[in-house]
């Protein structure tokens, strides 16, 4: 059965997110004061092929931790359903 993956990868809150502050610096510029603590990170999607539910799951949670997050700065996580 194939499976669709949506996962959010974000820099952890105890780290400085520059590309978060750049962007919350420029909403005062353009007349949006009221945004604050803006973060970004990534939103990948991705398909798997699996037998079941839960092994899809287990094969997307190994794919974040050894490739797709850098888990020293990042945390992630995701939703599966069928695709």
């Amino acid at each position: 059965m194939k499976y669709l993956a949506e996962i959010n990868v974000m820099p952890m809150k105890a780290l400085l997110d520059p590309q978060g502050k750049a962007v919350t610096g420029s909403m005062k510029n353009l007349g949006l004061p009221e945004i604050e603590n803006v973060r970004i990170g990534k939103h990948i999607t991705l398909e798997i092929e699996a037998a079941d539910k839960a092994s899809a799951s287990v094969k997307v949670d190994e794919a974040c931790k050894k490739l797709l997050c850098n888990q020293i700065m990042e945390s992630y996580e995701f939703s599966l359903r069928e695709a």
